[in-house]
């Protein structure tokens, strides 16, 4: 299959772009400087990033792979404290769940032989599952937030009559966990009635045999099922402390 995109056609597709900022002008939903600012940052990285994995794949060392894993997981943990604005160290709740759901789960599949400390496999991936922990830990945040918010007197009740923070606030900060885990369940449930994978229908593209690309999308399944389960548990069990302080006293965030 031909997957060359000459750049005349890759102009022309600029009226997909030109689709959603119509939308967004005649609903007046003034997302039309956020929709430009994004495109040029999108085709700005992914040009960067494009040559830099060139060099990395051509040098294949173990050093250099690492860090741009790493570089990945800060910068995703950097997007997802976003949606923590208001809690107190949301950007090291959210770097400490996404290195604890990204290296468990590579480590995982390394030791199963899933996959090979390879460049061109451990970036990708590590890309994946940063990207989808990312996502849930900010569906943590934005719940935790919400929630306290909204039953701040059932948990000052609770405070009241004796009971601990972890007690006060255990059906907020499960609730956060189940809807940080959600989409990814949901998306997994469609699998290939609404959805196909992008992993799957890109290696078959790309000539490999269907079976094989089948059996690598049921890893990737298995993979983001485990890594938002948890980046969601270790970020509401973390997150949902700061909402007391040390006399066991609610605290609401305030919003910057």
């Amino acid at each position: 299959m031909n997957v060359n995109v000459s750049n005349s056609s890759l102009a022309l597709a600029f009226v997909l772009v030109l689709i959603s900022l119509a939308i967004s002008y005649k609903q007046k939903l003034k997302l039309e400087k956020d929709t430009i600012v994004s495109v040029i940052r999108a085709v700005i990285q992914l040009i960067a990033v494009g040559y830099l994995l060139m060099i990395i794949f051509k040098v294949d060392n173990f050093i250099v792979t690492l860090l741009m894993q790493l570089f990945i997981v800060v910068n995703a943990a950097y997007n997802g404290k976003k949606r923590g604005q208001g809690i107190d160290g949301a950007f090291w709740i959210a770097l400490g769940g996404l290195m604890l759901s990204t290296f468990l789960t590579m480590g995982i599949l390394l030791l199963t032989g899933v996959l090979k400390m390879v460049p061109y496999q451990m970036i990708p991936v590590t890309g994946m599952i940063a990207g989808n922990s990312m996502a849930a830990i900010g569906l943590v945040f934005r719940s935790l937030k919400q929630q306290f918010k909204d039953q701040a007197d059932q948990v000052f009740e609770r405070l009241a009559l004796g009971a601990n923070p972890k007690l006060a606030a255990g059906d907020i900060f499960r609730e956060a966990i189940r809807i940080g885990m959600q989409p990814t369940i949901d998306s997994v449930r469609t699998y290939g009635l609404v959805s196909l994978p992008g992993m799957m229908s890109g290696l078959i593209m790309a000539g490999v045999d269907p079976i094989k690309a089948i059996k690598y999308q049921i890893m990737v399944v298995f993979m983001l099922l485990a890594a938002t389960g948890i980046a969601s548990v270790w970020a509401s069990y973390m997150a949902y402390k700061k909402f007391f302080n040390q006399h066991w006293q609610l605290q609401l965030p305030k919003e910057s």
